[in-house]
């Protein structure tokens, strides 16, 4: 079973990709999802805990939740300590079901692949990427962004042009996702033609 590593800085278009590789029949773990899932269910303790009063309703709230670590390094790093783990775990879950499933491919949505130094655990790692003016015309439009937040954000990342360095392939959402539709099924045509090869090698 390949696993695809799928990564790409904010607003360059990894979300919609993704829907492309489930659209072809590709499961697909979506590591933010996950972590939504979490603050509803087995992380709400230990993170109320280390940041009380980000509770409310009995989940918790990502908007109260970033206040407090966005732009906060040592906080950021305990919330990952809890976080990451917790992850991790659902991932492992996935790839066991997709396995006993048959399934040829995978793909592992992480958005800080690199920086949580996850790439070598890859077969393949996809960057997902478009031109900077594009990047912000997107972030900037979603409800609730500024420039302030959008610029803190990219703080965290790893910088585009480092990313695309060292990404195996590279999809560009900056021509249409007609063109990343096409750029995926070509990835998924290669892998198959390599896994063929495999499979004949153990045959013989």
């Amino acid at each position: 079973m390949w696993i695809i590593g799928l990564t790409g800085s904010i607003g360059m278009g990894k979300s919609a990709t993704a829907g492309l590789f489930r659209a072809a029949g590709v499961p697909v773990h979506d590591a933010d999802a996950s972590v939504h899932a979490m603050y509803r269910a087995e992380a709400v303790a230990p993170v109320e805990a280390a940041f009380p009063g980000v509770t409310r309703d009995g989940a918790i709230d990502r908007r109260l939740l970033s206040e407090r670590v966005l732009n906060d390094a040592e906080a950021m790093k305990r919330l990952e300590a809890i976080v990451h783990p917790l992850v991790r775990a659902r991932e492992r879950a996935f790839l066991e079901k997709a396995e006993a499933a048959g399934a040829h491919w995978v793909v592992l949505d992480i958005p800080l692949l690199f920086e949580t130094n996850r790439a070598e655990a890859m077969d393949v790692v996809v960057v997902v990427t478009a031109p900077k003016e594009v990047q912000e015309q997107r972030v900037l439009a979603r409800d609730g962004m500024t420039r302030e937040r959008f610029e803190a954000i990219l703080k965290r990342q790893m910088p585009d042009s480092e990313k695309r360095r060292r990404a195996h392939v590279i999809i560009d959402t900056g021509r249409g996702f007609p063109a990343a539709k096409h750029q995926v099924e070509g990835l998924l045509r290669t892998l198959a033609g390599q896994g063929r090869t495999r499979r004949d090698r153990k045959t013989d």
